[in-house]
């Protein structure tokens, strides 16, 4: 009995190693398989590099990157401007057509500015000023006026309230030089004192109202884009 248990017990011994040895061949078979698996799926799907192009553009011309915007300032070009009667609109014209960076809302905006500007210095007696803003003409016109008032001992103590209306009165051009005429409606009060600081006219408390035509001109071909007074009237 015993001669007839060894065989016995060495054949359950190797059925139990073939069974072990099974298992771990299919667990590394899982593994494998589990490892090949993700590999080819990921070599179905090349991931694009920054190179490649998108599909069904290949053999299309790659574009360059998109460039900045220019910034600089471009030429206004003539323009109508319609609003106007035929005369001062065909003015208008010839003077944005000489002068490519005319631009008639900022030359009112400017001409509005050097409306005040100027009453002040003429007010105070700033010649300096004056001479700047003005042509030879009316800067000798508005010189006189302060030499007569500071030999009577006057001073003026004025002051613009506001400048009501600012409006389109001519516009001309001949050979370089543009001109244009500009109506302002305004209230002022005025004050006129004598040497001894005494008022002698007007009142700071009663603004009058002010009716004026200045015309201003500039050469087109010049460098310098200011314009000068070069007359004055009433409106």
């Amino acid at each position: 009995m015993r001669c007839h248990g060894k065989p016995v017990q060495s054949l359950k011994l190797m059925i139990y190693e073939i069974v072990i040895l099974a298992m771990i061949a299919a667990f590394l078979g899982l593994r494998l398989y589990s490892v090949l698996g993700r590999r080819a799926e990921h070599e179905e799907e090349p991931v694009p590099t920054r190179f490649d192009q998108p599909e069904g553009q290949k053999g299309l011309p790659r574009r360059s990157p998109p460039q900045p915007a220019q910034t600089a300032q471009q030429p206004q070009r003539p323009r109508e401007f319609g609003l106007y009667p035929p005369a001062l609109d065909q003015g208008l014209r010839a003077i944005a057509s000489a002068d490519r960076y005319f631009d008639l809302p900022s030359f009112l905006e400017g001409a509005k500015a050097a409306y005040g500007v100027i009453l002040e210095a003429f007010w105070r007696g700033d010649k300096e000023t004056l001479r700047a803003l003005c042509d030879n003409d009316v800067y000798e016109g508005f010189s006189a006026a302060i030499d007569a008032r500071e030999a009577a001992g006057e001073t003026l103590e004025n002051r613009l309230v506001r400048i009501e209306e600012v409006e389109i009165h001519s516009a001309s051009f001949d050979g370089r030089i543009a001109r244009i005429g500009v109506g302002f409606n305004a209230d002022i009060a005025a004050v006129t004192r004598d040497k001894d600081g005494n008022v002698v006219a007007g009142s700071l408390h009663d603004a009058v109202e002010s009716r004026d035509i200045w015309t201003f001109s500039r050469d087109v071909s010049s460098a310098g884009p200011d314009w000068l007074l070069d007359e004055t009237d009433e409106g």
